[in-house]
């Protein structure tokens, strides 16, 4: 099982990479406000991926920020 875990949070975290990278590209054609939503979605799919680690997850971006907040 903690393999799995392990290869779901590298899943995760290689979207945010490229969420992240899609930010940089839209930032230098100058759309901003896709770049800011990629962003957005960069620290979302990051939080998720040190989430499960932690043998938590959740789609929904309101129970990844309240788990975020008891555990900080």
């Amino acid at each position: 099982m903690e393999g799995r875990l392990k290869e779901l949070a590298g899943y995760r975290l290689d979207r945010a990479k490229e969420m992240l990278l899609s930010s940089e590209n839209n930032l230098k054609i100058g759309e901003y406000k896709t770049s800011l939503n990629r962003s957005y979605y960069a620290v979302f799919h990051a939080m998720r991926s040190v989430n499960v680690l932690k043998r938590f997850d959740s789609s929904k971006h309101s129970g990844v920020l309240a788990f975020l907040r008891r555990n900080i």
